[in-house]
């Protein structure tokens, strides 16, 4: 893929997921669940690679934050995520691992990661199995989703090299 389309590709997955946030989330716990960030990540994973799903998913908690409808908890679920769901597409090449990435990196890494990030920077102690449940529920629904959609994309030979 040539560097104009890897950006342009990685632009539309920004815009998605940033307008997504805004259109499709529900009450999760303590935190609001945003399954189109998940969604994102698992197809950039895919397309793209672990190194653009993660650029994508930091341009996302950014967007958000800036825009008022995110919080700092965006940026270590989001980018682990990604991170490990591109790894294991990447490793084992079958689309099912980029969800279970999204899935472990988000729903029990990110929600680890969020514990010190939100003491630290948001003033708030609350601990790990408060985050988890949240976690869960917004990088399930939307690691599903994006499985889901990256299947299909293949079986209608949408996308090359998937």
């Amino acid at each position: 893929m040539n560097r104009t389309r890897l950006l342009t590709t990685m632009a539309v997955f920004v815009a998605i997921g940033t307008i997504g946030a805004q259109i499709l989330w529900f009450p999760a716990g303590i935190a609001k669940a945003y399954p189109v960030q998940h969604t994102v990540n698992v197809m950039a994973a895919v397309m793209l690679g672990p190194a653009p799903a993660v650029i994508i998913a930091f341009m996302i908690g950014l967007l958000r934050n800036l825009l008022g409808f995110g919080t700092i908890l965006a940026f270590p679920g989001g980018m682990i995520g990604a991170f490990l769901a591109g790894y294991l597409y990447k490793s084992f090449g079958k689309k099912i691992y980029a969800a279970l990435g999204e899935f472990i990196g988000t729903g029990v890494l990110g929600s680890l990661f969020a514990v010190p990030l939100a003491n630290l920077l948001m003033g708030n102690s609350v601990g790990a199995l408060f985050f988890f449940p949240s976690f869960l529920a917004s990088s399930g629904a939307g690691a599903l989703i994006g499985w889901l959609i990256v299947i299909r994309l293949k079986q209608r030979s949408l996308l090359q090299n998937i």
